[in-house]
């Protein structure tokens, strides 16, 4: 996983107009893919009705696997139907604590991403 700032997904959506919510929905999809062993369908059916709730679900899972349980799929799940880029921005700061954690028991994350 690649650490950024939880200040990107919870500000930069408003300049972008939402935009950046995609790309960030996208680029953690292909990193949670790489480590995770569930397998993340295409972003694109996140802008679809119905089935941006199922790909949602989806994600979380991928998130309580890729933060090994730092953070649940419900919450996971939670935060980002209801609240939106501030849930992004709660999701990051969970990404960048596991990349810390994983870090001092000597297994990065990041190296994961990069090999």
């Amino acid at each position: 996983m690649n650490r950024r700032s939880p200040a990107a997904p919870l500000l930069l959506p408003i300049v972008t107009f939402g935009i950046y919510n995609l790309v960030w929905f996208v680029k953690t999809k292909n990193e949670i893919n790489l480590i995770a062993q569930s397998r993340i369908s295409t972003a694109w059916l996140i802008i679809v009705p119905i089935a941006s709730i199922w790909w949602i679900w989806k994600y979380a899972v991928g998130v309580e696997q890729a933060t090994n349980g730092g953070i649940s799929r419900h919450a996971t799940f939670w935060l980002l139907l209801l609240l939106g880029f501030i849930g992004t921005a709660i999701v990051q700061s969970a990404f960048n604590s596991a990349i810390d954690t994983s870090a001092q028991h000597g297994n990065p994350l990041a190296e994961q991403i990069a090999a």
